[in-house]
């Protein structure tokens, strides 16, 4: 499992993502390559899915990924050394919450592209921009 490295602080104007129609670099496929595994697997797409509304315990996600609390924990932790997911401890609780926005954008994309093809709604044009 590959963590992608932690980056130095930047202005959010100065963020920018990889340019569109130029090739990825071999690091940029690999940790994408290694958050989509993460991703692949439904007890932890659920886990994720829980979280897009913002920070929950182990014994409420595990009742939304339909699994044992040690099962979620288990899955949680493989979510947090992938950078995905960000733990705190509050007393004896730890809670988790999705590790930025683009995660949330991708899981509303992933699971409407779902819903598009099982619903048999035609997607949307690609917009190029």
């Amino acid at each position: 499992m590959i963590q992608a490295p932690e980056p130095a602080p930047r202005e959010a104007a100065s963020h920018r993502h990889a340019a569109g129609g130029q090739p990825l670099s071999d690091a940029h496929v690999e940790v994408a390559v290694s958050h989509l595994t993460m991703l692949a697997e439904p007890t932890r797409l659920r886990l994720l899915w829980a979280l897009r509304d913002g920070e929950l315990g182990v014994t409420a996600l595990a009742q939304a990924a339909h699994c044992t609390p040690t099962t979620a924990s288990q899955h949680l932790s493989k979510l947090r050394l992938s950078g995905l997911v960000d733990q705190r401890a509050e007393g004896r609780a730890r809670l988790y919450r999705l590790r930025g926005e683009h995660l949330r954008r991708l899981l509303d994309e992933v699971v409407g592209h779902a819903e598009h093809a099982l619903e048999g709604i035609p997607h949307h044009p690609a917009v190029r921009g």
